[in-house]
């Protein structure tokens, strides 16, 4: 692996035909990663949070936690100096919290695209659309099941994106194509629809190796073998239960110096304690000894320490989001993660609506400003996220991805030097004038306020002549917009041509199955 500073030249398949391909290729514009000029919120002191540490390794050593299906991953365990019981693995005062030491603080992700690629960690966030929906909806079509021609939407859409960083990875679940063949042709969008970074196959981890082996086709063996081009989701069966899977991809990733995002996925009461510091306390626990795993499986391994929680509903048992609960635990998982050097995967546009309407602005506002202030380094699910994770929304992916442009600029902080000042401003217009024609206006006028591209300000008669159209409606219609104005950015032919040589050969030699 490689950092920011000083990243490995890449081997490419291609040569001249390949730095044409480059030079000739439509750019669109993409912002770079968030690098956060602002503190983040506490919430927690630092004696509770050296109360929750403590109980959380009280758990892993007493308790412990469940690796299901997996003698290989026992036998680390116990070689590493846990007591092994069955499946039950219980681990000593202070081991994991040692092996998570060998864990890189950050690390760069690296794009196809160069000006792309992004850095995990530090002050730095990396935004990334939702991930897993079975279900799409659009104004035209309603609510319905995905296919790969959504998938190919959202592609393009996220590539289109100015301020969105990562391509991410299933973005919605492309029903249409069988269980055992359909992260081909999703990897296979993500590397010749965009050329921004994306994640890899996680459901098996035959899938997770054909992954690795795309990549290598698309960067160079060379280059993936001594950098980082994945960054993929590996959860946690809460509570405490690591399934052989999951874990079988993350071996795969971690053994070729890939990247994994040790989440859990935490509904408040029913996956973990009713309380914010009892589910702090199992989250603590669970990811201490994935990211633990990770390095047993190779020390330097990037790794991701990851939280995505959210609360219940008493009454209906349905999640809920954007709620205050959800906030205290996403910025004290915050602070644990800075506590242990890691980087940190949290928050997102998250929201229990079923349509992109006020409640999904609410919560998916509330849960987009947490992510931000909790020192959030990986942000999956920030746009698109509909009906609580069930849907993927081509109007809310817009609204949501438009709104990532406030964080942006949120991020920056205030200027303090002489511009920001404006003292000159203030002693032009003096007592009892206006700014509106004054030297420091004009100068800065382009870039003093950030702007939505797509929310209406215009006075009421012009929008009402225009026919009072509402958000959804201007979404539905910037969808369109990106989506004709889409150029698919240029891929050596020689690569395109392996790649799809890889897909069509695997496809060939498995029978479909949907289950």
């Amino acid at each position: 692996m490689t950092d920011a500073a000083t990243p490995t030249r890449r081997s490419r398949g291609g040569g001249g035909a390949a730095r044409r391909a480059e030079r000739t290729a439509v750019s669109v514009e993409t912002a770079r990663f968030i690098e956060r000029n602002i503190p983040n919120y506490e919430v927690l002191t630092d004696e509770a949070l050296e109360r929750i540490e403590y109980n959380a390794e009280t758990v892993l050593e007493e308790i412990g936690v469940n690796f299901v299906d997996n003698p290989q991953a026992l036998e680390r365990w116990r070689a590493a100096g846990a007591s092994i019981d069955g499946e039950r693995v219980r681990i000593p005062r202070g081991l994991a919290r040692e092996l998570c030491k060998t864990a890189p603080a950050q690390y760069t992700q690296h794009a196809r695209n160069p000006e792309r690629s992004v850095v995990v960690g530090g002050k730095n966030l990396v935004l990334a659309p939702v991930y897993g929906p079975p279900f799409v909806r659009d104004v035209e079509g309603g609510r319905r099941y995905a296919t790969m021609a959504d998938f190919e939407k959202f592609v393009k859409l996220g590539y289109m994106s100015k301020w969105l960083h990562h391509s991410g990875g299933t973005v919605c679940e492309p029903t249409d194509i069988p269980v055992n063949k359909r992260h081909l042709d999703m990897l296979l969008a993500h590397m010749t629809l965009s050329d921004k970074p994306f994640m890899g196959s996680v459901t098996e981890p035959s899938r997770a190796q054909d992954s690795v082996d795309m990549c290598k086709i698309l960067f160079g063996e060379e280059f993936v073998r001594d950098n980082t081009v994945m960054t993929s989701l590996i959860n946690i069966n809460s509570p405490l239960t690591f399934d052989s899977i999951m874990m079988g991809a993350l071996e795969v990733f971690a053994e070729n110096n890939q990247a994994s995002i040790i989440s859990p996925f935490i509904v408040g009461g029913a996956m973990a304690p009713v309380t914010v510091a009892g589910t702090l306390v199992q989250v603590a626990a669970e990811t201490l000894a994935g990211v633990a795993y990770s390095q047993i499986v190779r020390p330097g391994a990037p790794v991701v320490m990851g939280a995505m929680v959210t609360s219940i509903d008493m009454n209906s048992g349905a999640p809920t989001f954007g709620t205050p609960e959800a906030s205290q635990i996403t910025y004290g998982m915050g602070q644990l993660a800075r506590r242990l050097n890691l980087p940190y995967r949290s928050a997102g546009g998250f929201c229990g609506s079923k349509l992109p309407d006020t409640q999904a602005g609410y919560e998916s506002a509330n849960s987009l400003q947490m992510g931000l202030l909790s020192g959030v380094n990986f942000m999956l699910h920030s746009c698109g996220w509909l009906e609580g994770g069930l849907v993927a929304s081509f109007e809310k992916f817009v609204m949501d991805a438009d709104q990532l442009g406030a964080l942006h600029q949120f991020a920056k902080g205030v200027d303090l030097g002489d511009n920001g000042m404006a003292m000159d401003a203030i002693e032009e217009v003096g007592p009892g004038g206006h700014y509106l024609g004054c030297a420091h206006t004009q100068a800065n006028f382009k870039t003093a306020f950030w702007r939505s591209d797509l929310f209406d300000y215009k006075p009421f008669e012009t929008w009402d002549e225009e026919g009072a159209r509402d958000t959804t409606e201007l979404a539905r219609l910037r969808v369109q917009k990106l989506l004709e104005t889409y150029r698919q950015p240029t891929l050596d032919a020689e690569i395109e041509s392996r790649l799809r040589a890889f897909v069509a050969e695997k496809k060939e030699s498995m029978q479909d199955s949907f289950l």
